[in-house]
């Protein structure tokens, strides 16, 4: 599977592993944040990356003392209308100074990816019924911004 990184389309060898697997595969995986909590003391001390996923309704702060565990934390998109995810990349960039690995996930689309990397997200899994030889566009769609935000620490009157 291919995923955008830092505006750039990459390969991506993650695996996300769902909520009741009963075993962790090797490698570098993406585990929802229960199977992070439920299975903490198990999972530090194991091979290979370890990322998180958040779902609308889990929050940063429970992942918070744990961030430096993690190369990658994954926000899901369920539907394009719920825009939870966008609050929770800026939390973790400004708030908690996650350096790491911020990624959408889900029901991301070409035109909420400039939004989102405003806010922090640096990777990007496109749902499959689309190009993201197209999303990949989406970057330039602008050339100004006003505000500033988790890409800009200046606002554009400052500047």
């Amino acid at each position: 599977m291919q995923i955008i990184k830092d505006k750039a389309i990459v390969d991506d060898h993650w695996q996300h592993v769902a909520a009741d697997a009963e075993t962790i595969p090797d490698g570098d995986v993406i585990l929802p944040l229960a199977l992070w909590q439920a299975r903490r003391a198990e999972l530090v001390g194991r091979n290979g990356g370890i990322g998180v996923q958040l779902e609308p309704g889990d929050h940063p702060e429970q992942i918070a003392e744990d961030l430096h565990r993690f190369s990658v934390v994954a926000c899901n998109f369920p539907s394009f209308r719920d825009g939870r995810g966008y609050s929770y990349a800026r939390l973790l960039r400004e708030r908690y100074g996650f350096t790491g690995e911020v990624r959408a996930v889900g029901d991301v689309l070409r035109d909420q990816l400039f939004y989102m990397a405003r806010c922090g997200f640096n990777a990007f899994e496109m749902r499959p019924d689309r190009s993201i030889e197209d999303a990949l566009k989406a970057f330039g769609d602008f050339s100004v911004t006003y505000q500033n935000a988790a890409d800009t620490e200046l606002p554009n009157f400052r500047r």
